[in-house]
């Protein structure tokens, strides 16, 4: 049993920006709790649904860009609840799902009773064969993620909207571990990719935000509270408000989580300091693990999976970190991930400056001589694996770039000027404090 007084360092959290302590968000809390109550009283049919609830899927819907949106208890319920209804209400439906989507996806095609595709993990050419072998008039909905949380891959959003335009098919996108974390306004991937549309608040008709039906996302993990939703057309979102048990049956969110919820995204529409900060510190624990022969797999994402390859050694990795260097890090095994690919999963946030930073990496080389893990070099002597110790690897750019990031010339190679992102630090800190300030002031 733990004394209280002891620390750990957590570098494993989905509270990817810290704003499950945001003092914004608490305060708001606060505040709806102390005025009506710990719970909601009921389901949203009945007397949960209130000023909130409606409230919440109002900023939702403007955050991405959208006619309706709709709250759940979680995003695991959401995506079943949604491809359940969706899937078993179109005659003949076939859900053509990503082979790495989440279990919440495959749980919801399962329920649907509806034909199930899978295609290989983001391979457009694949999903188009299985496209085309289909009948032209049976309804199709292909299901996937934008960022898949395990590997940090990140899927061919814009390919695939073409691929269902072509052949008439609706698009299914869960942007769970991309919400606040990408975009001018923190929509996730698919705004990202016109990021200087609407930063600029451009015409955003044909985007490719605009061009998805169903998003589906979560207020539990960049946001920092609970609860999962659904945005798209009204007709749509009404549809499923209408028929799907999940969200009929489920009493509603306490007034206070929504509350939160609904702060903590207008904090993150506001101000994108967090997530710059949280790209930079990824950047550049990636480029010292690297640095080190620590293996880490590859991708454009905030995600920094380590490969071990063993479930008995991925273990004894995550016990002694948390033993001998009081870091947690916990590890990934099947069915998380196939037999063979365990990993221990790093999620770097704001908070993890320097200091902490450089603990962890001392920790890992530590761990990884100890246990005798294999490093990078090993994996290329075996030709390589899942992306590790490949020969001649294609270069993965971070999805977010220098400029995207603020990045002036003086500060672009965070390799060698560890000083300059203290020193940008330093800037989003003060930033962060305005931007703050005026959100307080706003409430």
């Amino acid at each position: 049993m733990s004394a209280t007084e002891e620390r750990v360092t957590v570098w494993c959290s989905n509270d990817y920006l810290g704003m499950g302590s945001n003092k914004h968000v608490l305060n708001r809390m606060h505040e709806t709790l102390d005025k009506y109550g710990a719970g909601a009283g009921g389901t949203r049919n009945i007397s949960g649904h209130n000023q909130h609830a409606v409230a919440l899927e109002n900023t939702l819907a403007k955050l991405h860009a959208q006619e309706a949106a709709l709250v759940f208890s979680s995003c695991y319920v959401a995506n079943d609840a949604t491809l359940a209804t969706l899937g078993s209400k179109f005659p003949n439906c076939v859900i053509l799902s990503d082979s790495m989507n989440h279990a919440s996806m495959i749980q919801g095609i399962r329920h649907s009773g509806a034909k199930k595709v899978v295609f290989k993990h983001n391979d457009v050419a694949d999903l188009e064969s299985k496209l085309a072998s289909l009948p032209s008039d049976v309804p199709k909905i292909i299901a996937f993620e934008s960022v898949y949380s395990m590997c940090g891959s990140i899927g061919p959003i814009e390919e695939i909207c073409d691929l269902a335009d072509k052949y008439g098919a609706i698009t299914f996108l869960d942007e769970v571990h991309a919400v606040g974390m990408y975009g001018p306004n923190g929509a996730g991937v698919a705004e990202h990719l016109d990021y200087e549309t609407y930063a600029n608040g451009g015409n955003t008709k044909g985007t490719i935000m605009d061009r998805i039906d169903i998003i589906t996302g979560t207020l539990g993990k960049a946001y920092g509270c609970v609860g999962g939703y659904i945005a798209g057309s009204a007709k749509m979102v009404d549809t499923v408000r209408s028929l799907a048990p999940g969200f009929i049956f489920t009493t509603s969110l306490p007034p206070a989580t929504m509350a939160g919820a609904k702060a903590a995204i207008e904090y993150q529409m506001s101000y994108k300091g967090d997530r710059r900060l949280q790209q930079l510190h990824t950047r550049a624990v990636k480029q010292s693990l690297t640095a080190m022969d620590i293996p880490v797999m590859p991708n454009p994402s905030h995600i920094i999976p380590v490969l071990v390859g063993n479930a008995e050694v991925a273990k004894k990795a995550s016990d002694l970190l948390l033993e001998k260097h009081q870091i947690y890090v916990q590890a990934i095994n099947y069915p998380t991930v196939p037999v063979g690919q365990e990993r221990l999963r790093i999620t770097p946030t704001p908070g993890h400056v320097k200091e902490y930073r450089d603990h962890l990496c001392q920790a890992l080389e530590s761990v990884w001589t100890e246990l005798g893990i294999k490093r990078t070099s090993d994996w290329e002597r075996e030709g390589g694996y899942i992306g590790v110790g490949q020969k001649d690897p294609e270069i993965v750019e971070p999805l977010w770039t220098d400029e995207q990031l603020g990045l002036t010339a003086f500060v672009r190679d965070l390799e060698a000027g560890e000083g300059a992102l203290g020193a940008l630090e330093g800037v989003l800190e003060r930033e962060h404090v305005r931007v703050g300030q005026a959100v307080a002031a706003a409430a």
